[in-house]
Formats: C-alpha cells, sequence, structure tokens
C-alpha cells in the first residue's frame, strides 16, 4: 500500500545507488567518459588534418611549385578540389564505410594544403605564423564556449549558415566588381560568421554524441565534426589572415 504520507517518496534504499536524471550516478559517469573520448578523437582528428595541411602548405610554397602553379590555370584545380572532397564525403556519408571517410578526411587535408600554399605567396611567414596561433587561441576558447553553454545555439546555427552564402555571394561579387572597403568588410564578417559557427558546431557535435554513442555511425560523426571544426578553423584563419597579414 503506497504511503502518501511519505515525505520522501523518491529516497534511494539500501542496495540501490542514487540517481541524477534518471540515470545511476555510475551510467553517467560512464557517458561522461564516452563523451568525452568522442570530442577528443574530433579534436585529435582536426587538429591532425590541419598540422597536415599546414606542412604540405610549407613544403609545397618553398619548393617553388606553389609559384609556377598559381601562374598557370591549375591553380583552380587547387583552389576547387578541396571543395570536392567536402561535396563527397557529405552527400555519399551514408554509403562509405568509415574506412572510407577516414582516407578521404586526409585527402581533402592534402589538397587543402596545397591550395592554402598561395598565402605564403602573399603574405610573410611571421605574420601568418602569428595570425594561426591567434586563430588557435580564438578556436580554442570558442569551442569551449560551445562545449559548456547551456545556451541552445541552434537557432544562431541557421543565421550563421545563411550568412555563409551571403558571405560567398559578396566575395563572388567583389572578385568581378571590386569596391573600395567591402573585402574588408567581408574579411571581418567573415571572422565573425566562423567564430559563431566553431561555437555552434562544437555544441552540436557535442548533442550528436547521445544519439550515435555505441552505433556504427559514431566513427563517421567524428570524422564529419572533424571537417566541420576544421572548416571552421581554416576559414577564420583565412579571414583574420587578410586583416592582420603583412604582404611581400
Amino acid at each position: 500500500m503506497a504511503n502518501w504520507n511519505d515525505p520522501q517518496p523518491t529516497r534511494t534504499g539500501f542496495g540501490t545507488s542514487p540517481s541524477i536524471d534518471g540515470k545511476s550516478l555510475g551510467q553517467t559517469a560512464s557517458y561522461d567518459m564516452g563523451l568525452r573520448r568522442y570530442m577528443l578523437s574530433i579534436y585529435n582528428y582536426m587538429a591532425s588534418g590541419v598540422l597536415l595541411s599546414g606542412i604540405v602548405a610549407l613544403v609545397f610554397a618553398s619548393s617553388g611549385m606553389a609559384e609556377a602553379v598559381f601562374a598557370t590555370p591549375l591553380r583552380w584545380v587547387l583552389v576547387l578540389a578541396p571543395l570536392g572532397f567536402v561535396m563527397a564525403m557529405s552527400f555519399g556519408l551514408n554509403r562509405m564505410q568509415t574506412s572510407t571517410l577516414q582516407m578521404l578526411f586526409w585527402a581533402f587535408a592534402v589538397t587543402m594544403g596545397l591550395s592554402l600554399s598561395s598565402i605564403f605567396l602573399v603574405y610573410t611567414g611571421p605574420s601568418i605564423a602569428a595570425t594561426f596561433f591567434a586563430t588557435a587561441g580564438a578556436f580554442a576558447g570558442l569551442s569551449l564556449v560551445g562545449y559548456t553553454t547551456k545556451k541552445n545555439l541552434s537557432g544562431m546555427g541557421s543565421f550563421l549558415t545563411m550568412g555563409v552564402f551571403g558571405l560567398i555571394i559578396a566575395m563572388l561579387i567583389n572578385a568581378f566588381f571590386p569596391m573600395p572597403g567591402l573585402g574588408l568588410a567581408i574579411s571581418i564578417l567573415g571572422v565573425l560568421i566562423f567564430a559563431g559557427l566553431t561555437a555552434y558546431d562544437t555544441q552540436r557535435l557535442k548533442e550528436a554524441y547521445a544519439h550515435v554513442a555505441g552505433t556504427e555511425m559514431m566513427g563517421k560523426v567524428v570524422i564529419m565534426g572533424a571537417l566541420s571544426l576544421y572548416l571552421d578553423f581554416i576559414n577564420m584563419f583565412q579571414f583574420l589572415l587578410s586583416i592582420l597579414g603583412n604582404r611581400e
């Protein structure tokens, strides 16, 4: 018979584990540990991809090949190749195996490095290094905000995604019809948009863990998550470099 006068109807009895939000402390600890491993895997892939791209860019530029290639129409192959890998990974996600996505991610990082080698032809080495470390610090802070905030950033994510398309249109207009000050405005907006996307993507990936934990999809989400954060970092770096970089 229920004891309607019991002031603590939900108290735990002997031999039971205390709970938080319906989960035992053991389940919560296990979930948190799995989430940390999952996020660490994403950051490891992302950081390794950025490092690989940086090494490829530096070697390609130092060899003199970058200057030779970017003086010919072949430069468009290097510029557009990374986009091809992103589209292939995005549209083929459900059909591809995790190992295939891994290979495509590393191939993307290499081609992105070849494309990025052009910055060594435009900006001084010290300004590139200073901007890179500034971007890394900003990225770490923004990603931490996205991971720890209790505020739902999904609305902001939709707004920022629309901002990316607007940014692309503005860049195309400026490429064919250059206007004074538009380039600087595009760079400032680019930094702000991808800074916001860094926080949004981090929160989105954190929340995705609850749906993919223990499934075959988790490995794919890790790689695609690393790709998203990689793109946030690289785009923020490039826009910031156009503002802070010293030209050769």
